[in-house]
């Protein structure tokens, strides 16, 4: 029997052993922008073509440098996610950086495979910075007595996927304060539910990983194509047998299936590959690509990327 002294000890250890760990636990890394609809509003919009339809897109540099509440707002909100626990990525900062590569603003084009692949400006501004969640933020300031009244909506994106995973919105009280800490208050008073959201999403992907595209596909002059036989096996079936070996618990969906084209969705992947450094669908499809290289395969390939999270690797020559 343990003297009652030494249990009361043990259990205090424990204890606070667990509030250390959880406390320690690895949140999202997070980029904020403006989200589209506020940008819109104050006509900080450009275009680009998107194999050959032009698209109206969110222009986040002019929105910092001419909008003088923007910077002053997300640094208000970006502190405040740091004393949350949350790794912040500058997306000012960043934006800046893309402008500097010129190599970025390059389109992928092929003429061979008869398909062009494009990219958004934001998908570079995802690929460049590698944050796990975009946070979008709107807000409008109304006049009422007693001062300003702040309507505000924040809403939490997968940088890989793009789908919604956390959605708050709120007004603050009539006040005179300055607009970034009346905005700061409003979502303080809603943000429990908010963090719990990304949260969850977060301690499910890194249980059951990252959720991103394969695509493989064929150059038309290739003489040989998916059906292709190695050793009495297809080229198909060597390439999903490596899926299901390198996927987290061999999760994904092959949604199409020809003999020059798969399409591989629901593709769970690690948060991080075996450096430590966030993983993306061109990191992972990169390890099929060198598999394919070698042999029996012997096989050259392109390995082209949209965003974070879809990968596009045409087989036959580069």
């Amino acid at each position: 029997m343990f003297p009652s002294k030494s249990i009361l000890s043990l259990v205090m250890f424990l204890a606070g052993w667990v509030f250390t760990s959880q406390a320690q636990q690895k949140k999202p890394t997070l980029m904020i922008l403006p989200s589209d609809n506020w940008c819109n509003q104050r006509y900080f919009m450009s275009s680009f073509n998107d194999q050959g339809t032009m698209k109206k897109i969110p222009n986040y540099k002019q929105a910092f440098q001419e909008d003088t509440e923007l910077g002053q707002v997300i640094a208000k909100l970006g502190a405040f996610m740091l004393n949350e626990g949350y790794t912040l990525k500058d997306a000012e900062q960043e934006i800046k950086k893309l402008e500097q590569v010129s190599a970025e603003d390059n389109v992928t084009a092929s003429s061979n495979s008869g398909s062009d692949l494009s990219e958004s400006p934001l998908d570079k501004l995802k690929k460049r910075a590698k944050s796990d969640i975009i946070i979008q933020l709107w807000w409008e300031v109304n006049t009422a007595t007693g001062g300003n009244v702040i309507r505000y909506t924040l809403d939490a994106f997968d940088a890989y996927t793009g789908k919604r995973i956390a959605s708050s919105t709120g007004n603050s009280k009539a006040s005179d304060k300055f607009i970034p800490d009346l905005l700061l208050k409003a979502v303080k008073e809603n943000f429990s539910l908010f963090n719990s959201q990304i949260d969850t999403y977060f301690n499910d992907m890194k249980k059951n990983g990252r959720e991103v595209i394969v695509k493989i596909k064929t150059w038309k002059n290739w003489d040989k194509n998916l059906e292709e036989e190695y050793d009495g096996k297809e080229l198909n079936e060597y390439i999903t047998a490596w899926m299901k070996k390198n996927t987290l618990q061999g999760n994904f969906n092959t949604t199409d299936n020809s003999e020059t084209y798969i399409l591989f969705e629901q593709t769970r992947i690690p948060l991080v590959n075996e450096s430590g450094e966030a993983m993306d669908a061109r990191d992972f499809t990169r390890g099929l690509q060198k598999y394919l290289k070698a042999a029996p395969f012997n096989i050259t390939s392109k390995l082209m990327t949209r965003g974070l999270g879809e990968a596009i690797l045409v087989l036959g020559e580069k």
